[in-house]
């Protein structure tokens, strides 16, 4: 039997001082309720929509355990407020620097649902980050990209982070995990991009959120198997947010294509 390490829950009111101190902090369901001022129920509307998340078909290690979705929003402040704005669809792209397994390649996947974008969880989920991010940041307007995942067991592996410890290149990531079937494996491990010191845990509660700060620390999440031979169809859900102030991924590169 391997040891289940508990995460490290952050009191509300010390969340900010450790994202400022340590570059992460990992918080439990109800306090993730306080953050978005938005309750679990609400967030509990959005699970059924990653029952029907599509293939990763650019997976390098010849996998079929990856399902998900992606679309991308601009959140900002003005005199009235948080707004939301969803932007046009576009390829999710990564330099080799961050991820060096599939770095470099414009990745086309299938929208996120309407259902989801119409509920009113998700704009209080995307306005409630922002707000924390913006506290920690001088930015005022933020790029955001949301990911579903759905990493499942039907191979006898499945992989949450193929490309291995890694950061994002953005300012800020948050990992919300949804939900655990019939798994073992799965562990959260965080590490100081510049350091020795490094945390390992797992989260199992829907909506524990893990928060960090891309600059300072790396992450991955360890292989999961079935944890019985009959939970062949084993499933790990997370909804991966990105937040960066100067613009999307892949904006740079391509003005300097349209440049060239």
């Amino acid at each position: 039997m391997v040891a289940i390490l508990p995460p490290p829950f952050a009191p509300s009111d010390d969340l900010q001082r450790q994202l400022r101190d340590r570059g992460y902090a990992v918080l439990a369901p109800p306090n993730v309720e306080m953050l978005l001022d938005c309750p679990l129920t609400a967030l509990d509307a959005l699970a059924h929509s990653w029952n029907d998340l599509q293939p990763d078909h650019y997976l390098k290690d010849g996998g079929n355990y990856r399902r998900r979705r992606h679309s991308c929003f601009v959140v900002d402040e003005s005199v009235d407020g948080w707004g939301v704005m969803q932007a046009p669809h576009r390829a999710h792209w990564q330099s080799q620097e961050y991820n060096a397994l599939h770095g470099g390649m414009r990745r086309w996947f299938e929208p996120m649902s309407q259902d989801v974008l119409s509920a009113p969880a998700w704009p209080a989920l995307l306005q409630g980050l922002a707000k924390l991010f913006s506290a920690l940041h001088d930015a005022r307007r933020w790029h955001v990209e949301a990911h579903q995942f759905r990493i499942d067991t039907s191979e006898g592996i499945g992989r949450p982070t193929p490309e291995g410890a890694h950061r994002d290149g953005v300012d800020f990531v948050a990992v919300f995990l949804l939900a655990r079937r019939g798994i073992k494996g799965g562990e959260t491990r965080v590490f100081d991009a510049a350091g020795p010191n490094g945390q390992r845990f797992t989260l199992s509660q829907p909506w524990s959120l893990l928060l960090l700060d891309d600059a300072r620390v790396i992450h991955e999440s360890t292989p999961i198997q079935p944890d019985l031979p009959e939970h062949d169809r084993g499933y790990r859900d997370t909804l991966v947010l990105t937040y960066r102030a100067r613009g999307f991924q892949g904006d740079e590169q391509s003005a300097a294509t349209n440049d060239s």
